[in-house]
């Protein structure tokens, strides 16, 4: 596992992207696995500034997302089909047809999550995932439990999940309670996995996920196990396994520009 730092935000979402643009350099064919929240936004941003330069080409590339919301479609402005369509794919030459994103308006759990388990199998697997984590350790939709989820699976979100999603929908009923998402076993079979984290409130659960115990209520602690991590975080991101683990840390050159 290997821990870069990163100044801030910016700095964070520019070697992100550069490890990401790497990938896709060297394989213009791959299958970038995806994710959504706020913590990705300054890479895509800076994958399309790259892109508009002439300098990615994703012509060629597929893409899987780690998850959505059960009841929504891609054309509602909380899905993640939209997010990823508005904050990605559609500023760059990538074909609509190769990017792929659970379908929230089926309502047959067990058939959508079997099928989303073969598209990737189909694709020969994801050749680099981004991840972010949450402020409990989740990964996707893995919410800490009692046992690692596998495959694509529906979970329940949980109440505070609920009530914190409240301020983005018109009514309390309109809020998913559900939601699809990649198990532990798909995102595992990543040949490489990119986790990001920013923040102070991230500090204490990157350490434990880092160098804690291996177990279901830290659902990241499982990418101890895989053969090829890599974490960017920013110095607030990064202040406990700075003051515990500091060993830990490489420390790269600043990069402004690819």
């Amino acid at each position: 596992m290997k821990i870069i730092y990163a100044k801030d935000y910016d700095s964070m979402s520019r070697k992100a992207a550069n490890i990401i643009s790497a990938q896709v350099i060297l394989k213009p064919n791959s299958v970038l696995g995806l994710a959504t929240g706020s913590s990705p936004i300054g890479i895509y941003k800076q994958l399309i500034e790259w892109y508009e330069k002439g300098d990615l080409d994703f012509s060629a590339c597929h893409t899987v997302n780690l998850d959505e919301y059960v009841g929504l479609d891609k054309t509602n402005d909380q899905s993640y089909a939209y997010f990823m369509y508005h904050n990605f794919f559609k500023d760059i030459n990538i074909n609509m047809e190769n990017t792929n994103v659970p379908n929230g308006t089926n309502t047959d759990a067990a058939g959508e999550c079997a099928r989303y388990n073969k598209v990737i199998q189909d694709l020969g697997g994801i050749d680099i995932q981004l991840l972010g984590i949450g402020h409990n350790g989740h990964i996707g939709f893995n919410e800490p439990g009692i046992a690692f989820e596998k495959e694509t699976h529906c979970v329940e979100l949980t109440q505070k999940t609920i009530d914190a999603n409240t301020r983005f929908f018109n009514s309390k009923e309109e809020v998913p309670t559900h939601a699809y998402t990649m198990g532990i076993k798909n995102i595992m079979n990543a040949k490489k996995i990119l986790l990001v984290a920013c923040g102070a409130e991230k500090a204490e659960i990157l350490y434990r996920m880092v160098t804690g115990k291996i177990e279901p209520s830290v659902p990241a602690s499982i990418l101890q196990l895989h053969n090829d991590v890599t974490i960017v975080a920013d110095e607030a991101a990064l202040t406990v396994i700075n003051e515990k683990a500091p060993y830990l840390i490489e420390r790269l050159p600043s990069c402004n520009k690819k």
